[in-house]
């Protein structure tokens, strides 16, 4: 194994200035002994041990995920973001998987906490189970993103659930429909009660009551909103909308819509939530809340690495904070609008309509 002492008498210097030259710093090296060092390090394909800076600088450069499930493409997207993020500020992105069981969940945090990250992002599958306490005793930033926890102090990034649902009703209503049913996530989920509080809200402003509509909760996944879908459609009297709280679910829906001869838009106009890159490619393509996948993405890595406390704060006894973004709402063909090819409309929550290419 080279070493920065092989590298130093390839060069004719110091191990200290190889140092320097390698750090970039704190002395500088005159340019031609540089060149040299870093010809001795070409040379000698010298590679510096990582796990030995980090125990001097006490960093590691990375930056610890903890998904419920990274087969769900909204998961697989936002953790990319997160990823490359990460990667412009110089550091790597280490995920793991939760498989939405909270024992696994609590497991992997502790992982990555003893593999010394430099923050740790979490996405819970369902509450902060056994890893308040982890996060608590945690010595590195912590944030939660997508699903909000009370009682845990760290700072949460999430989107306007409850808002964005209720213009995607709203949206539905424009179209003509007034039997507006929902397939909901799993009941308890902060993103789940946003969601259908925002279809309740907007029902009720259109003079509708959200007690005769109905509604059915099944876990964020295609095979159990399609089982979900089938149930919703063979009630009477029939729904001539569902609003849809993932994508993924949608996708279950259309398929039971389609097994059933319900054809969508006509008879069934659906609106779903998420705007993972899939929904643009099913037939006909889901009209859809896009959440800002990018921003989520650079808010947390950047929250993380600008030295926040454990505890959320920016230093001292600094409330935690809440940061909600807005999603924008995505009209395709499956709530009745005009199936774009090669382009989206996009329309801000309550305002104008826009146009945008498929992501």
């Amino acid at each position: 194994m080279v070493t920065r002492r092989d590298v130093a008498r390839r060069a004719g210097t110091s191990e200290a200035v190889v140092s320097y030259v390698l750090n970039d710093g704190p002395r500088n090296v005159a340019p031609a002994t540089r060149e040299r060092v870093l010809e001795a390090i070409r040379e000698l394909g010298y590679r510096p041990n990582a796990v030995a800076r980090s125990l001097r600088s006490n960093r590691t450069t990375t930056i610890g995920l903890v998904v419920p499930d990274n087969a769900n493409p909204f998961f697989a997207e936002l953790a990319r973001e997160i990823e490359d993020v990460a990667f412009e500020h110089g550091h790597t992105l280490l995920l793991a998987n939760a498989r939405d069981d909270d024992e696994r969940e609590v497991a992997q945090v502790r992982t990555l906490l003893d593999r010394q990250v430099d923050g740790l992002v979490l996405i819970p599958s369902h509450g902060p189970a056994g890893w308040r306490t982890e996060l608590a005793d945690a010595r590195i930033p912590c944030l939660v993103m997508d699903r909000e926890i009370e009682g845990v102090d760290a700072v949460q990034i999430l989107v306007d659930n409850e808002g964005g649902a209720a213009a995607a009703v709203r949206h539905l209503i424009g179209h003509g429909r007034t039997r507006i049913g929902c397939v909901a996530g799993p009941d308890g989920l902060h993103p789940t009660l946003d969601r259908v509080n925002g279809w309740r809200r907007a029902l009720a402003e259109a003079g509708f009551d959200p007690a005769t509509m109905p509604v059915a909760h099944a876990p964020f996944g295609r095979a159990a909103a399609y089982l979900a879908g089938r149930r919703l459609l063979r009630q009477r009297p029939a729904v001539d909308a569902l609003f849809v709280t993932s994508d993924e679910q949608a996708i279950g829906v259309l398929r039971a819509a389609a097994e059933l001869g319900v054809a969508v838009p006509g008879d069934l106009a659906v609106f779903a939530f998420d705007g993972v890159a899939a929904s643009a490619y099913a037939i006909p393509s889901l009209s859809t809340m896009r959440q800002p996948f990018a921003e989520l993405g650079r808010t947390a890595v950047e929250l993380l690495l600008a030295g926040r406390d454990p505890a959320g704060g920016t230093s001292g006894d600094a409330a935690p904070e809440r940061i909600v973004l807005a999603t924008r709402l995505v009209a395709r063909g499956s709530c009745g609008c005009a199936d774009p090819v090669g382009g989206d409309h996009e329309i801000a929550a309550g305002g104008t309509v826009e146009s945008g290419a498929d992501e």
